[in-house]
């Protein structure tokens, strides 16, 4: 009779929890390890070494990347600081990319394709943002031709010595002799000597 009593008990013990697991962080920690994730994905390099490593081949892993798409919906997408992350993130749900990404080459390729976007996103982005110039009117005909003028005298030119050199690209928004000082820490702390030693 003891001996059914205690089987009675363990087949009760699967079926009713005794003790759920709650998070101590409530879900806090998950939460940055899955966006530090997300936001690697964004690196060729460590979408390469994954293909190398063969994760790509675990279904289980297969299942995470699918699992983490949760990332592009509006209430989590605020806390991505990478956005080519889920650009990479939805290209990894193709097997063929997954395949792709083992080969050196397609890494680089990835790689330069990124670098190009960013280089030119804001030129990019300010032809579509910036409104076009209306077309300038035809342009009436000019009236009656004026008579021509003499002939101006030629204007003698001073021959002077060497030109100075150049500016810097830099100095093309200030103009020579401009009140605005040139930020130089090593020109601040000269003059600061003089003038103790005026002082």
């Amino acid at each position: 009779m003891a001996a059914s009593k205690d089987n009675e008990e363990a087949s009760d013990a699967p079926s009713s929890p005794k003790k759920v697991y709650k998070d101590p962080d409530d879900g806090r920690q998950r939460f940055l390890l899955e966006l530090e994730f997300v936001q690697c994905l964004a690196n060729p390099t460590y979408i390469h070494y994954l293909a190398q490593n063969r994760y790509f081949e675990d279904e289980a892993f297969i299942g995470y990347l699918k699992y983490l798409q949760y990332w592009q919906q509006p209430e989590y997408i605020k806390f991505i600081m990478y956005p080519h992350c889920l650009y990479f993130l939805e290209l990894l749900q193709n097997a063929n990319f997954r395949n792709a990404m083992a080969h050196p080459a397609n890494k680089e390729l990835a790689h330069r394709q990124q670098f190009f976007f960013w280089k030119n996103y804001r030129n990019n982005r300010l032809k579509h943002i910036l409104p076009r110039p209306l077309p300038e009117p035809a342009e009436a005909p000019p009236p009656a031709a004026a008579p021509p003028l003499p002939p101006a005298p030629p204007v003698p030119t001073p021959v002077t010595a060497a030109p100075g050199p150049a500016l810097s690209p830099m100095q093309y928004g200030i103009p020579p002799g401009s009140a605005l000082m040139k930020n130089d820490m090593r020109s601040s702390s000269i003059d600061r000597r003089k003038r103790k030693k005026d002082g």
